[in-house]
């Protein structure tokens, strides 16, 4: 027999059970413990999603700082070079020197930071001197700038570069000047230097030269006078049918063992032409310094010598 119940109202009738919670009071409930589990449930639930929301805003935070430094980064390594490269000596503006344009030509590479700052250390020792360069970049004008006692020179085969960069000054000269041999043939050049007396480092760069790779229609003055330092960074030769720097390489080497003690700096080493030839022509025991793709050989004078580097022992067949 079940339990007597004397507390519930006798009349109440049997819908009264499916009746809404606002109508019977709380006590009278018929399910007290499944309500009380829902509601337990609601507020953890609520409890949860508040432990989550800071935690997922912190994150969308850190993201949205993480892509504004990596922007910022950005931003600062694609700086221009000369607005925090140049060293105090060449923090000035160039005399001398104009532009009358302001776009920058589809083949110009300029040197990086560091690279700059190496060869503007070594000019700056050497000021004043002489200093003829294969190719014109503006960095190179500003190296130009500082070294008014000395000559200046730039042999240049690109007209759009001559049409930009104007000089004023009697110490600097540009010459227009026209490379004929294309990348694509460095190897059998390379091979023709070694078996071939006339390409010797006594033979000179003469114009009765017998070398395909000397350089023998230059201006007058690159054969008179002795210089300090040769920058190798033209022609582009930045793919198999534009002019490659092989002549310039080797008429580099020529012209450095011509003179007392030449320093010959080689831009873009990284590529294959350029490596190749500066190991055969300026020879690795004459390197002093490099960083990036900038190699820096030191060159005495040399001139009777029949080899370049002596000791080398890999010959092309």
């Amino acid at each position: 027999m079940p339990p007597e119940v004397t507390d519930w109202p006798s009349l109440v009738p049997s819908e009264s059970f499916f009746s809404p919670p606002s109508v019977s009071p709380p006590s009278q409930h018929p399910y007290p413990s499944v309500n009380f589990k829902i509601s337990r449930g609601i507020k953890g639930m609520s409890s949860t999603r508040n432990k989550i929301l800071p935690v997922l805003v912190l994150i969308l935070s850190s993201l949205c700082i993480f892509r504004l430094v990596r922007i910022a980064l950005t931003t600062s390594y694609t700086s221009p070079i000369l607005a925090i490269a140049l060293p105090p000596k060449l923090q000035r503006p160039i005399s001398g020197f104009s532009r009358n344009h302001s776009r920058t030509s589809a083949n110009e590479a300029t040197i990086s930071e560091k690279e700059f700052k190496l060869l503007s250390n070594l000019i700056a020792k050497k000021v004043p001197c002489n200093l003829l360069f294969f190719g014109i970049e503006s960095q190179y004008l500003n190296l130009s700038a500082v070294n008014p006692g000395g000559k200046n020179v730039f042999l240049e085969d690109d007209p759009y570069k001559l049409s930009i960069f104007k000089v004023n000054s009697n110490h600097t000269r540009m010459y227009k000047v026209d490379y004929k041999l294309h990348a694509e043939k460095a190897y059998k050049l390379l091979k023709h230097a070694r078996g071939n007396k006339s390409c010797a480092p006594n033979s000179g760069l003469r114009n009765s030269s017998r070398c395909q790779l000397a350089l023998t229609d230059l201006p007058r003055e690159v054969y008179e006078v002795k210089w300090d330092v040769v920058v190798v960074d033209g022609p582009r030769g930045d793919s198999p049918l534009a002019p490659g720097r092989m002549a310039t390489i080797y008429s580099a080497a020529i012209i450095a063992r011509e003179g007392n003690t030449t320093d010959v700096v080689v831009h873009d080493i990284d590529r294959m032409i350029e490596k190749w030839y500066s190991w055969e022509f300026l020879c690795d025991e004459n390197l002093i310094s490099s960083k990036g793709k900038l190699w820096i050989f030191r060159i005495r004078n040399e001139k009777n010598s029949t080899r370049f580097c002596p000791d080398k022992s890999i010959l092309i067949q």
